[in-house]
């Protein structure tokens, strides 16, 4: 089985990476390894990657500093963290830097292959698509992955692209938390965090907040949705 998709892994740790790299070679995709941060941006700088697996404790250059460096360099490749630590404070560290996912150490090596596939599935189905979704004066092309709100270019990490397309593509319907967790983080049960709160949060403060018009709308105790009111 092979596919187009190229990932960027960057670990630390030789045996992890090494298992990572060949189940992922495994399910056809090219995956190349970084033992440290200046080998990772190295590579990255050399090739289009389709994803990007960041451990935060790299040596020479860690993950934090990797994933704002990326996302400044590249708006839309998706980037998940793999880390031991499991504070609250580094998983909104590392989603104010760009982060579209976070794993933490130890995880299911299942869990991990089904956010991949669930993340490369959408960047596919948005390049077959190549439709544009507008909502008032906001417009989402999916194919370019673009999005402007009054001709403005509101730039957005993959995660929060996915969960503005998800709540565009459903036209003002409200959608329930449990429906954005499976179709956008790919989990069929709630973990408990308030992920999608804070994901709401940073598109609020990007879409809303400097405009006029108000698009993303809560209605308590159901979901979200977005239409222009």
């Amino acid at each position: 089985m092979e596919n187009n998709h190229r990932i960027l892994l960057a670990e630390d740790e030789p045996k992890l990476g090494q298992i990572i790299q060949e189940e992922l070679n495994r399910q056809g995709y090219q995956t190349d390894v970084a033992y440290d941060g200046l080998i990772a941006e190295k590579l990255f700088n050399q090739h289009p990657y389709s994803m990007v697996l960041l451990d935060v404790n790299l040596p020479y250059k860690n993950g934090l500093a990797l994933c704002k460096e990326f996302r400044e360099a590249k708006k839309n490749v998706p980037i998940i963290m793999l880390t031991s630590l499991g504070e609250i404070n580094d998983k909104m560290d590392a989603f104010n830097l760009g982060a579209d996912d976070y794993i933490v150490k130890p995880f299911h090596f299942n869990e991990l292959f089904a956010r991949i596939k669930v993340f490369l599935k959408r960047t596919d189905s948005a390049s077959e698509a190549g439709e544009k979704l507008v909502v008032g004066d906001l417009e989402i092309d999916l194919l370019d992955k673009t999005v402007t709100k009054k001709e403005q270019v509101i730039n957005l990490t993959a995660k929060e692209f996915a969960l503005l397309a998800l709540l565009a593509k459903q036209k003002g319907k409200v959608i329930s938390k449990q429906e954005i967790l499976e179709k956008v983080w790919g989990l069929s049960f709630d973990t408990g965090t308030n992920t999608i709160e804070v994901y709401i949060s940073f598109l609020r403060n990007k879409l809303d907040k400097p405009f006029d018009t108000k698009l993303i709308h809560t209605k308590p105790g159901f979901g979200y949705f977005l239409k222009e009111l």
